[in-house]
């Protein structure tokens, strides 16, 4: 697979990631959404640190987080490169294009939204505001709206831990970036051998026999 198809797989998955992103902030206040089924909602949320709404504690957790997200995009995309130039299967290249694409499109929530949007706070946020955005660089909010709550309801009493309780499967909301990262990994981790074909590992192993000889 070429780096040019790589790349325009690349850019359609940031299209879509930043349409989406854009019609949500654009067009709902923070917290609202709508049912598509009713185990599929658009929810508005917006996330300040990684993934599960972890962060960095600390007045510069989130420049340190983005500056983090920066540097392994830089990584990702040498893999990229290196995979192509040296003729790598073709579902290796996709997933890490995927990979790629979606760590590529929260970075620019991280790095810009905070510059080009206003807040969502009780409000609709608007795209370049005169009175500028709601933060600064590198102090973007990620924006999820994707929320699959499958299954809801109480726990019977006999479940250890969180019986009687009530209970969302599957409860965090996310985005299409988050999407394609995950449909990277899973690529690697489920057709790994397809991915990484014996002729590789051979090369890979041979290497490494050169390099402790």
């Amino acid at each position: 697979m070429s780096l040019k198809k790589a790349t325009l797989l690349i850019l359609l998955i940031l299209i879509i990631d930043q349409v989406s992103k854009i019609y949500i902030k654009t067009n709902f206040i923070l917290g609202d959404g709508f049912d598509v089924f009713s185990w599929f909602k658009i929810h508005f949320v917006e996330n300040e640190g990684m993934a599960w709404g972890a962060k960095i504690p600390g007045e510069y957790g989130k420049l340190l987080l983005t500056l983090f997200r920066l540097v392994a995009i830089v990584g990702i995309g040498y893999w990229l490169y290196t995979s192509v130039k040296n003729f790598g299967s073709r579902l290796l290249i996709v997933a890490i294009s995927f990979i790629f694409a979606g760590a590529m499109g929260n970075i620019i929530d991280s790095v810009f939204y905070g510059i080009i949007f206003n807040d969502s706070h009780s409000q609709v946020a608007s795209l370049f505001p005169p009175e500028g955005g709601y933060g600064t660089l590198f102090h973007g909010k990620v924006v999820d709206m994707l929320y699959f709550p499958l299954w809801e309801g109480v726990l019977p009493e006999w479940v250890p831990f969180w019986g009687g309780t009530y209970f969302t499967f599957f409860d965090p909301v996310f985005n299409i970036a988050d999407s394609a990262i995950t449909v990277g990994v899973c690529l690697l981790i489920f057709f790994n051998k397809r991915a990484f074909p014996k002729s590789q590992e051979d090369e890979l192993d041979g290497k490494a026999s050169e390099t402790t000889a």
